[in-house]
């Protein structure tokens, strides 16, 4: 990391601790993800150059990971033999997500279908920016509308679940892990997410992470969650992350894709908050929980999230995992189909 970067990431992460302080004062929901994503937003649209080097950023995806795993308990595999059900509305739920957005683009603010497919995407952004890359389509919109959409629901679910008193009730507080086993569960994770992203699996490192910890905490070798000044940094960081997205961007050039993307989040939201509903009626799961796991957010970001609110982070984050997967397959597909008709 050069001392440009340094600095750089310097800045990002005091902007973001200041936005987090600011959250937790005024008593916001989930304030060390909406705080520090608010602040590194607004400093990003005002000009400065923000980001977060990858390698921290690879550290707060395996941490989160770490993190969820440490939930996985004999009573959530009994829980989860109701999810099959809830698993069968992932794909009913992209559908309806992705189709109604593409068309509220197309209709109303004009975008080319390739673009609008793209821009509408119920998630994976990254792997979403690469076949944007491959394409006609006008890359910068599909940038904004799909940032605007993570931006939005980091904002707003935490909001929408305090509103309605959705809130889980907090376990009793967990033991902490030591030091050394803590150690030891980050390198298994590094390790398992390695190889997971040489088998090109989203999420690897979270996945790893999850896998790792939870394996060692049914086995009954590795006892408690982690230390609260690994998981608020983390928090923070991921906020900043979210943010750091519009650094550097005119908001004369973004004017029109930020309102798109404003006015799908709102649709997508109120979609998902019926699906969430649904699932809950059911499969017999919290609408908390079913609310964070249909949200199109971030992965990293929802599984934090529902660590965050006691939302059975196990449960969200295996329904965002599949969500990806579905996705990775289903993009390709309908973009040729696409294509291939023009």
């Amino acid at each position: 990391m050069s001392l440009a970067d340094l600095r750089t990431f310097l800045l990002t992460a005091a902007l973001a601790s200041a936005g987090a302080i600011a959250a937790y004062l005024f008593g916001l929901p989930a304030p060390f993800l909406i705080g520090p994503a608010s602040a590194v937003s607004i400093a990003g649209l005002a000009g400065l150059r923000l980001s977060i080097p990858t390698s921290v950023r690879n550290a707060c995806f395996v941490a989160v990971g770490l993190s969820m795993g440490a939930g996985l308990t004999p009573e959530v595999f009994v829980a989860a033999r109701t999810w099959p059900l809830s698993f069968l509305l992932v794909p009913v739920a992209i559908v309806i997500l992705l189709y109604s957005a593409t068309w509220i683009l197309q209709r109303f603010f004009g975008y080319d279908r390739t673009t609008a497919l793209l821009a509408a995407s119920p998630g994976h952004l990254s792997f979403v920016l690469s076949l944007a890359a491959d394409t006609r389509s006008d890359l910068l919109a599909v940038g904004v509308i799909q940032s605007v959409r993570v931006l939005a629901l980091t904002l707003t679910v935490p909001l929408i679940v305090e509103v309605l008193d959705l809130v889980g009730t907090a376990p009793p507080p967990a033991a902490t892990m030591a030091i050394w086993p803590l150690a030891n569960s980050f390198a298994a994770a590094l390790g398992l997410g390695w190889v997971l992203m040489r088998l090109r699996v989203p999420a690897a490192l979270l996945m790893g992470g999850m896998i790792a910890s939870g394996s060692a905490h049914l086995s009954g070798m590795v006892e408690g969650n982690l230390p609260a000044w690994i998981l608020i940094p983390t928090y923070m960081l991921l906020g900043a992350m979210i943010g750091s997205r519009f650094s550097g961007v005119s908001l004369r050039a973004l004017r029109t894709a930020f309102v798109a993307g404003g006015v799908v989040t709102v649709v997508v939201v109120v979609l998902a908050a019926l699906i969430a509903a649904l699932v809950s009626h059911i499969a017999d799961v919290p609408v908390d929980a079913a609310l964070i796991a249909f949200a199109p957010g971030g992965l990293e970001t929802m599984a934090a999230m529902a660590v965050m609110l006691n939302a059975q982070p196990t449960y969200v984050g295996a329904h965002h995992i599949l969500r990806l997967l579905l996705l990775s397959g289903l993009m390709p597909y309908v973009l040729r189909r696409d294509l291939s008709r023009n």
